[in-house]
């Protein structure tokens, strides 16, 4: 089972022009707000149409600008979870996964997704009478009860509070591996792609950033965007010197590398965690003496944030608390950068 999308769509000032493809796996589109994540589910599942481009579910053309092919949502056999689920308020939860069954449902068919989804004893109660796990789960049921071909959900954990989103993480990804299907999942937040999705695509303003398995991405993003949504917390611009240098005024350091960098690469970054620090000042390879700025305590470590001078921006550098109030006292620190850690990043 599989997906092929290249679509453009122009709103206003906003453009979209997606190209992916998606086997049977969890598949994350991760962007920030108003990237065009949701407009992406949207146009595969019918409700908006692209100018322009192609959507193929397991072979079968959803949608084709040169064909003029436009399925109908209902001939789709795409499942589309929203936000807020989107549970009809006045049916209980046997007649909300009834909706999806067409115009009649067999009783023993019904009775099988409530338990398959974990709803029994629930059969009778209104939407405003479960919890938010449940309330996922009826909607989830009412979806499968579609028989679509494809899932598509759109932020399903948005609207819970951290508490509870870890209870229905847990439970969302029980459900989801046993369901063996090809899953679009739409989120803002790095942390619930990297518990729930097998590969992640960036969209950055309506533009596909990067492609990557989950752990090949949050260890090498290759783009500015794709590193800042990844949750590194230190960008900066660079300057390519030759195949093995380059400078960085922000961090007062020239590096010298074993691997060869880009031509295309114009930033770097550090992950706040990897950066080793010493009140040493003696010179050593890929470091810099920088001014200690500030401290910023957090509940189970502390942040300390470094300046090269006062027109760099900041360095953030997240530690031991005692390590960080100890260091804090000294005027100046060395910073070193090992090879490893630094990410090379293109536009």
């Amino acid at each position: 089972m599989a997906i092929e999308v290249a679509i453009k769509k122009k709103i206003g000032n906003f453009s979209l022009d997606v190209a992916f493809s998606a086997g049977e796996e969890m598949f994350a589109l991760l962007g920030a707000s108003g990237c065009g994540k949701s407009m992406t589910l949207k146009c595969i599942a019918g409700i908006e149409t692209p100018d322009e481009g192609k959507i193929v579910l397991n072979g079968r053309t959803l949608f084709d600008s040169e064909k003029k092919i436009n399925v109908i949502p209902q001939k789709r056999k795409v499942g589309y979870m929203f936000q807020d689920y989107a549970l009809f308020p006045n049916m209980n939860v046997e007649k909300n996964i009834m909706a999806g069954m067409g115009k009649k449902p067999e009783k023993e068919v019904v009775q099988d997704y409530i338990r398959r989804f974990r709803l029994e004893g629930l059969e009778n109660h209104l939407p405003r009478q479960l919890s938010g796990g449940q309330k996922q789960r009826v909607a989830l049921a009412r979806m499968m009860a579609s028989q679509p071909e494809i899932l598509l959900l759109d932020e399903p954990l948005s609207a819970l509070d951290s508490f509870l989103k870890w209870q229905v993480e847990e439970e969302l990804q029980d459900l989801l591996s046993e369901i063996g299907k090809t899953v679009l999942f739409v989120s803002h937040s790095r942390d619930e792609v990297y518990h729930l999705c097998d590969r992640i695509c960036v969209i950055d303003k309506g533009h596909i950033e990067t492609v990557q398995d989950k752990k090949d991405f949050f260890a090498n993003p290759v783009t500015q965007a794709a590193a800042r949504i990844s949750g590194c917390r230190n960008i900066v611009p660079a300057k390519r010197l030759s195949e093995h240098q380059l400078t960085v005024p922000d961090w007062g350091i020239c590096f010298e590398l074993e691997k060869e960098i880009s031509e295309d690469i114009s930033f770097v970054g550090v992950r706040a965690h990897y950066i080793e620090v010493s009140s040493d000042l003696e010179s050593m390879k890929n470091s810099s003496i920088m001014q200690v700025d500030r401290l910023l305590e957090q509940q189970f470590e502390s942040e300390l944030l470094l300046k090269y001078n006062q027109d760099t921006s900041s360095l953030r550098i997240l530690m031991d608390k005692e390590q960080a109030e100890q260091l804090a006292k000294h005027a100046q620190i060395r910073i070193t950068i090992p090879e490893h850690a630094l990410l090379l990043l293109r536009a």
